[in-house]
């Protein structure tokens, strides 16, 4: 990778890692309006969730709204960085999330392995696109970058 490659993805990862965490920190509390504002207001969006899958606004929306009821009580949250890519106006990220909270009242400790796209529009990255499934027990895991 170029030095202008390198330096397009510690921009992209600078300006977007503490949004991202601070996002989906909160989701698992019960509070999606900082995940609503991470995503792209601007077709197409698409989720393949670990627990659903949606596209288009209206549907992505409702499902980060349906999450976020069914998450409580967020004891921890963080994600580690396995790979990331900027090259003009689209990024990506691979991670897994570390999560440990209450869903429907449960509490639950789980990984996710989870890839995220990005669009930027006007000047901000914005997720378009996000893939998200749990580890499996056995299954390795690449080491990565821990943001928290």
């Amino acid at each position: 990778m170029d030095t202008q490659q390198n330096s397009e993805v510690a921009d992209f990862l600078e300006s977007t890692m503490p949004r991202l965490v601070q996002a989906e920190r909160v989701i698992h509390s019960g509070d999606a309006q900082p995940r609503h504002a991470m995503w792209s207001r601007n077709e197409p969006v698409t989720v393949f969730g670990a627990w659903k899958s949606c596209a288009g606004q209206d549907d992505v929306r409702a499902l980060f709204d349906q999450l976020a009821h069914s998450f409580s009580d967020c004891t921890s949250y963080g994600v580690e960085l396995v790979a990331a890519g900027a090259s003009g106006d689209l990024a990506y990220t691979v991670t897994y999330e570390n999560s440990s909270a209450s869903v429907d009242g449960e509490p639950r400790t789980y990984v996710l392995r989870v890839t995220h796209i990005y669009r930027r529009e006007d000047g901000e990255w914005k997720v378009v696109h996000r893939h998200g499934d749990e580890l499996a027990e056995g299954q390795d895991h690449l080491p990565g970058t821990v943001y928290s």
